[in-house]
């Protein structure tokens, strides 16, 4: 991939995640807390991958998105501990309430954790030294 290539697609995943980030706010609004949760995941999920485009870091799978984002950028220290251990929260819960039945979130928990949310996408885009 050219170069100009690459930051366009980093651009428009760092775009993405800013939009799904904001997109959260009708959800917890409506009290859709597994929503909110899934919406999370995908915001997050946006910023990592552009975090590993513009790295050239190749991942097929949303698990290979997790453990390239871990070997390359949190065990680096590029990314801090804490919020590699939220990405890996975030995946779990989303695949909870995605595919568990009866696994209904609570408002307490949804709110913090949109607050980390918020906090991770901000993180990798300052990383990434990108206005968006």
């Amino acid at each position: 991939m050219k170069d100009s290539d690459r930051r366009e697609l980093v651009t428009y995943r760092l775009h993405k995640a800013k939009e799904t980030i904001s997109e959260i706010e009708l959800h917890l609004q409506n009290e859709f807390w597994n929503t909110s949760v899934n919406r999370m995941y995908y915001a997050c999920f946006f910023a990592v991958s552009a975090l590993l485009i513009n790295d050239d870091i190749k991942a097929q799978t949303h698990a290979g998105v997790r453990q390239m984002f871990g070997l390359h950028f949190v065990k680096t220290g590029k990314i801090e501990i804490e919020l590699g251990k939220f990405y890996t929260d975030i995946f779990d819960k989303r695949m909870s309430s995605d595919y568990e039945d009866f696994m209904e979130f609570e408002k307490e928990e949804v709110l913090e954790l949109y607050a980390q949310a918020n906090l991770f996408v901000t993180r990798i885009i300052q990383l990434l030294d990108m206005e968006v």
